[in-house]
């Protein structure tokens, strides 16, 4: 990972002094980095699987695992002025310390340089895949901003935004280094899988502790997910035990005293321990495609890291 950060940081150097420090600035390792952390290991354990030992396969993986940290920090910096945010990891927020046209800024010049680093790989099916990964994030985004109608379509609309907008980074980054690899189709739908599922267990971990973790464990101030408008797992699942929630769900908990409310009825609901219960789930469907893998240290250490997820809900 030391490597993997210094070429991100090498990778955003240039004439451009004014943005440099500013695109630099959440790429200092202080972040959980558990996307690369993932992609990287899946890299070496299908390497190991297949036999696959080339020098420069190795590498082209390790610039998928550049890129997709580089487009995941490049939505933090857009996210952080949208959300007029005040700390991201223990620290004050880009919009903080440079306003926002700068964060913004040096947000675009970030993905731009995944461009440049995806050019370098030079696979067609690459390019492709990380081309709809970006898609996907977009979408997802836009689809945060409205929900179903009933009980059931907010469900499935969250579960397929989750994925678009957070999951799918990780998915299609597993299946890209499966596919540097020479792995088949079935190969890389199992890669692919494996990122989903623990992208999506990582995110419900998340809505659980935006409700139970603090501020310092959780590197940005805690309970953000309703003051923003947003129903996160929690939330729904509350909903079918407090009906009453429905209605500061539509109007996206706007009113005075929404978000106190909702929050005492969700803590006396069985929400969290569903939304646990659903992360078990998707962890345990990623270790069943990880046990397709010949065993090897990289291997384990996945199976470790997919109990790792879970444990931070203890």
């Amino acid at each position: 990972m030391t490597d993997i950060f210094a070429g991100i940081r090498n990778a955003l150097t240039g004439t451009l002094a004014l943005l440099i420090p500013i695109a630099q600035y959440y790429f200092n390792e202080d972040g959980k980095a558990i996307r690369p952390v993932i992609t990287m290991c899946l890299a070496k354990a299908i390497n190991s699987h297949l036999d696959q030992k080339s020098p420069v396969i190795a590498e082209n993986q390790r610039k998928v695992c550049q890129i997709l940290e580089m487009i995941h920090i490049a939505g933090l910096y857009h996210d952080d002025v949208i959300d007029k945010a005040e700390s991201r990891r223990n620290k004050p927020s880009v919009n903080c310390i440079w306003g926002v046209k700068k964060p913004i800024l040096a947000g675009d010049f970030v993905l731009g340089r995944t461009m440049r680093i995806t050019a370098e790989i030079n696979n067609e099916d690459i390019a492709i895949l990380l081309k709809t990964t970006i898609d996907h994030i977009v979408i997802g985004e836009i689809m945060q901003l409205g929900s179903g109608k009933t009980q059931e379509e907010r469900f499935a609309h969250y579960v397929e935004k989750t994925f678009k907008k957070t999951a799918s980074l990780l998915a299609y980054s597993c299946q890209a280094v499966a596919l540097l690899s020479g792995s088949d189709s079935t190969l890389q739908t199992t890669a692919f899988q494996i990122g989903r599922q623990l992208g999506m267990a990582f995110q419900l971990v998340d809505d659980v502790l935006d409700f139970s973790a603090t501020s310092a464990q959780l590197g940005k101030p805690a309970a953000v997910d309703m003051s923003q408008g947003l129903a996160n797992a929690p939330v729904l699942f509350a909903a079918q035990m407090f009906p009453q929630l429905n209605v500061m769900i539509d109007r996206r908990f706007q009113e005075p005293g929404d978000v106190e409310t909702a929050f005492r009825l969700i803590l006396r609901s069985d929400g969290l321990q569903r939304t646990k219960v659903l992360a078990t789930q998707y962890c345990d469907e990623a270790i069943t495609q990880l046990a397709q893998l010949s065993p090897s240290p990289y291997q384990q250490f996945l199976f470790t890291l997919t109990n790792k997820i879970l444990n931070r809900l203890r």
